[in-house]
């Protein structure tokens, strides 16, 4: 009887069983496939370097030596340039005065009256108002001794313009210039000078500075001549200023003011 109801039981339970096994479900795995991952293309930055282009640069052209003839076209130009400037100098308010290099004073025969009325009462500023003088006539003078001057540098024959050119000496032209026209050049500003003289009224202070000297007793007297004197100074102060100006043109570029100066001294 038991075993009856053991069957029952079992064959109830088989439904069951199956009905459970139905609802059991293998679930398939879900396989997510990846989009293929898009190829990162990285940009080159391709620098392109300029290739280096080198000009050839062409050869100076040899310069020509100079010429004789072109050596003494520079160097009359350079005293005609220094000529022009120099007498410019000259000309101006105590040009001469004030310039230690080319002031004018007593002549040698009379620098004994300056000293001895130097020393007396008023006799220093006397002295020194006639020395003022002297120079006032040479700045007076000066600008009529441009034409004498370039006059002189035209004539100026020039068979070593070469060797002058190159000279050690920075003063060489005007040196050649003075031997061979200083006393023309002297006689030609005479004139000059002695209108200035009187003009400026420097004869009538030194007149009577040498009246006044020549009264002390046991004294030598002194002239009271000052044309030829403060002629040839005046004449020597313009050479003094005509070599500093070739001295400048030699040894400057900037005072090359012209294409014949360059050529002559600008290679140096």
């Amino acid at each position: 009887m038991k075993n009856l109801f053991l069957l029952v039981a079992l064959l109830a339970a088989v439904p069951a069983l199956a009905q459970t096994t139905k609802k059991t479900t293998t679930k398939k795995a879900t396989v997510v496939k990846k989009a293929p991952a898009k190829a990162t293309t990285a940009k080159k930055t391709t620098t392109t370097t300029p290739k280096s282009t080198t000009v050839a640069t062409p050869a100076a052209a040899p310069v020509a030596p100079l010429t004789q003839a072109e050596a003494a076209s520079g160097l009359r130009e350079a005293l005609t340039t220094g000529v022009t400037k120099a007498v410019a100098f000259a000309s101006e308010p105590d040009g001469f005065n004030l310039n230690d290099d080319i002031r004018i004073q007593f002549p040698p025969d009379a620098q004994l009256v300056a000293t001895t009325l130097g020393a007396l009462p008023l006799g220093k500023q006397a002295v020194e108002q006639a020395t003022n003088l002297l120079n006032r006539a040479a700045e007076a003078a000066a600008p009529q001794a441009k034409d004498i001057f370039l006059n002189a540098v035209q004539q100026l024959t020039l068979t070593d313009a070469l060797s002058l050119v190159t000279s050690s000496q920075k003063d060489a032209a005007t040196q050649l210039l003075r031997k061979n026209s200083e006393a023309a050049l002297n006689a030609a500003l005479r004139p000059s000078i002695v209108q200035s003289l009187d003009q400026v009224g420097a004869n009538a202070a030194y007149s009577k500075l040498i009246e006044r000297y020549n009264k002390i007793p046991l004294m030598t007297p002194a002239s009271t001549n000052l044309t030829d004197y403060v002629t040839k100074e005046t004449v020597d102060g313009l050479f003094i200023l005509l070599a500093q100006q070739e001295a400048k043109i030699r040894q400057n570029p900037a005072a090359q003011s012209t294409a014949i100066l360059k050529r002559v001294f600008g290679g140096k």
